[in-house]
């Protein structure tokens, strides 16, 4: 991650970190004075948007510095790991955001369930509007500096803006006459994180093994490398996805008569073409093979 990039992440984070502590605030302020279960059940799937920052801002960090000789590969990986730390929190998030509404469905207690004011309705609607805004802000950026804690924090803000749909629902639902479904839509609420949270663990880990590149990346290399001078074949492909970054090996087959000099300067072009044609090419080792020039030759 370069210099640029961890700018551009670091400016995004700080300013969705005040957002959240805004909004937070706000609705946990209406849910208590509104007396709505599902409000406070979103403010705090909010709150745990604050530590996602938080951890999201400390992982860019700690990617960005460049390899030394402990971490010679970089340090990408650390930002896939905030990216399963801010699924973590926003899999409790989820639990403590249902478990209040179903403690409440359970003991099946209807008739004394006050329906919640309206100030819960307002922070509801302000709550969507701001989240979904966030996300779309928010993913742009990922996808521009191609960040997947960033795009993490993306789908955490629409889930807590999801959330705040539900809430919405219940408590409109309970101020006409059905205070039941204010603790059905904490519910509601649960799934959807507990969902969202799944997938963003899922895109983390995923990133955090030497999964090789898509086919269709793969095949472009090996036609980049046939294109170079010298080039008869490539032996071997092996590629990995090591963070944002990808690292690539491959063997090339050149003219086995070839001086040593000529054989480096075939296997640079290769080098070279490689990581110019992808910017996400970090590193790309070329070992070269000698080919048996005459007789395929003759066997011609």
């Amino acid at each position: 991650m370069n210099k640029t990039r961890m700018q551009i992440a670091a400016k995004v984070t700080r300013g969705t970190l005040a957002a959240n502590i805004l909004l937070s605030a706000f609705k946990m302020f209406a849910g208590i004075f509104a007396g709505s279960a599902a409000m406070v059940s979103d403010a705090v799937h909010s709150i745990s948007d604050l530590f996602g920052d938080i951890i999201v801002l400390v992982g860019v960090r700690m990617a960005n510095p460049e390899p030394d000789k402990d971490h010679p590969y970089g340090h990408e990986r650390f930002e896939c790991l905030a990216g399963i730390l801010v699924a973590v929190i926003l899999f409790v998030a989820g639990l403590l955001v249902g478990w209040n509404g179903l403690q409440t469905i359970i003991a099946g207690d209807f008739e004394h369930l006050a329906a919640p004011g309206a100030l819960a309705l307002i922070a509801a609607v302000v709550s969507i509007a701001v989240k979904e805004a966030m996300y779309w802000y928010i993913r742009a950026n990922a996808k521009r500096i191609d960040s997947v804690a960033l795009m993490a924090s993306a789908w955490h803000s629409r889930s807590d803006g999801i959330s705040s749909i539900g809430s919405f629902a219940g408590i409109l639902g309970a101020r006409m006459g059905f205070p039941i479904l204010d603790s059905v839509a904490s519910v509601v609420i649960c799934l959807f994180i507990l969902k969202v949270a799944l997938d963003i663990y899922t895109t983390s880990t995923k990133k955090m093994v030497d999964k090789a590149c898509d086919d269709e990346t793969i095949e472009k290399m090996r036609e980049i490398a046939l294109a170079q001078q010298h080039i008869l074949g490539v032996d071997l492909i092996k590629t990995r996805v090591f963070g944002d970054k990808i690292y690539v090996d491959m063997e090339i087959s050149s003219d086995g008569d070839a001086s040593l000099h000529q054989a480096h300067e075939a296997a640079q072009n290769v080098h070279d073409a490689i990581e110019a044609h992808f910017p996400k090419v970090k590193h790309c080792m070329i070992h070269v093979n000698p080919a048996q020039v005459e007789n395929n030759m003759e066997d011609g």
